[in-house]
């Protein structure tokens, strides 16, 4: 008996070193370290990191007071040292900025980043003498080609496609003179290669420019490419396949977004009069504030207010044509100047008799009032013989893919 007894004495010993031993063995907890935060040249452990925006009434020497500055400056002085890198007067309202701030002094201004836009950033430094720096993100360009056939809206079907809807109003430029956008229809293609921009090959900017561009509207092809005849030149003109220029002597449209919402008519119900009358016009609807543009170049022939028309602008193009834009909420040029084409010369509005905001264009052609959207309009300068042969060399290899990923995409 005493043998079995010494027996389950030793058992129950073991078995209980072997608990202890497991207890002992039960594994450490891993503390998790702190992600390192890096961005605008920071890290961003390193400080206390307040973000704001600028408000109404916001200033620099606002934003200095609250904090304690480096070497007792004041904020005039800090002010009068960076103004020359960095207008203080130039910062706007809901337009983000961080300051960095001492760990251990919480109060002490390390320094001050203003965001400019996804790109561009300003560093006010004060950890050494105060350093004014204007830097800007590591950005790449992606360049790809994409096809699609209209289902929905231009906007939709660019989304399906896996590009950014802004792209429609890039496109609806290069095709302005050609195309209506508000015509496109279900059925019609497109295929267009664009360069897109990323910060740091990750954060999508945007589309940087289109290389190249094709349309099939209503049984039509329509393509694209930019190109400039010269070094001088800033900014390219779209030709087409052939060589001839994009750019008609007249825009489509005085408006880049719009409906329209009352044709040239004969007769017509005037919603303000309540009467029949003749709409020697197109009125294109839109929101108050959109700026209406000049159709072609010319010089101001005349702008002001009259109780029908509201604030207008007429402007003389040549000894044929002549154009006006009624209704506006703001006129932006005066009589006598010249104005380019495309450029911005007032705002839509509901002034004169109008039931809603739009702007009322009215063409002249030998001094008769015409209806332009049935005119065919005069074509720019055609591209000369010289430069055609370089442009056709160039664009051989930006057709061929335009025509090769459409081939691919809408295989029968």
């Amino acid at each position: 008996m005493l043998r079995y007894l010494a027996l389950l004495l030793l058992f129950t010993t073991i078995i209980s070193c072997e608990k202890k031993a497991e207890k002992k063995e039960e594994p450490k907890k891993i503390e998790k370290k702190e992600p390192i935060i890096k961005e605008f040249g920071f890290i961003f452990n390193d400080y206390e990191v307040i973000r704001d925006t600028i408000k109404s009434g916001d200033n620099l020497g606002l934003i200095f007071d609250k904090y304690k500055l480096p070497d007792s400056l004041r904020t005039y002085d800090v002010i009068e040292k960076v103004k020359d890198s960095f207008n203080p007067r130039m910062i706007k309202i809901g337009k983000p900025y961080l300051l960095f701030l001492d760990k251990k002094e919480p109060k002490e201004l390390k320094a001050l980043v203003y965001v400019k836009n996804k790109i561009e950033f300003a560093v006010i430094d004060f950890r050494d003498s105060i350093q004014v720096s204007n830097k800007k993100k590591a950005t790449s360009l992606k360049r790809r080609t994409i096809a699609a056939e209209i289902e929905g809206s231009f906007s939709e079907t660019l989304a399906k496609a896996g590009a950014t809807p802004a792209l429609a109003s890039r496109l609806a430029k290069v095709y302005e003179y050609s195309i209506d956008f508000f015509k496109i229809q279900k059925g019609d293609k497109f295929s267009t290669t664009i360069n897109e921009l990323y910060i740091e090959d990750s954060i999508y900017v945007g589309v940087e420019s289109v290389e190249s561009t094709y349309f099939k509207h209503r049984g039509k092809d329509f393509y694209a490419f930019p190109y400039k005849l010269s070094s001088e030149q800033k900014i390219p003109d779209y030709y087409d396949e052939k060589g001839n220029g994009l750019k008609s002597m007249f825009l489509k449209a005085p408006l880049d977004y719009f409906r329209i919402s009352s044709r040239f008519s004969g007769k017509r119900f005037h919603p303000v009069q309540k009467r029949w009358k003749a709409h020697n016009g197109t009125d294109y609807a839109a929101a108050t504030g959109t700026p209406i543009k000049t159709t072609a170049s010319g010089v101001v022939e005349r702008a002001g207010y009259t109780s029908g028309n509201g604030n207008y602008v007429k402007v003389r193009h040549n000894g044929t044509y002549s154009t006006q834009y009624l209704h506006m909420s703001k006129i932006l040029v005066k009589k006598g100047q010249y104005v380019s084409q495309g450029q911005v010369i007032g705002k839509v509005g509901s002034t004169g008799l109008a039931t809603g905001p739009h702007v009322c264009y009215r063409f002249w052609k030998n001094g008769v009032q015409v209806d332009p959207l049935r005119l065919i309009l005069p074509s720019a300068e055609p591209m000369k013989e010289k430069d055609k042969e370089q442009y056709l060399k160039h664009i051989e290899p930006l057709k061929r893919e335009l025509d090769s990923v459409m081939t691919n995409k809408f295989k029968e």
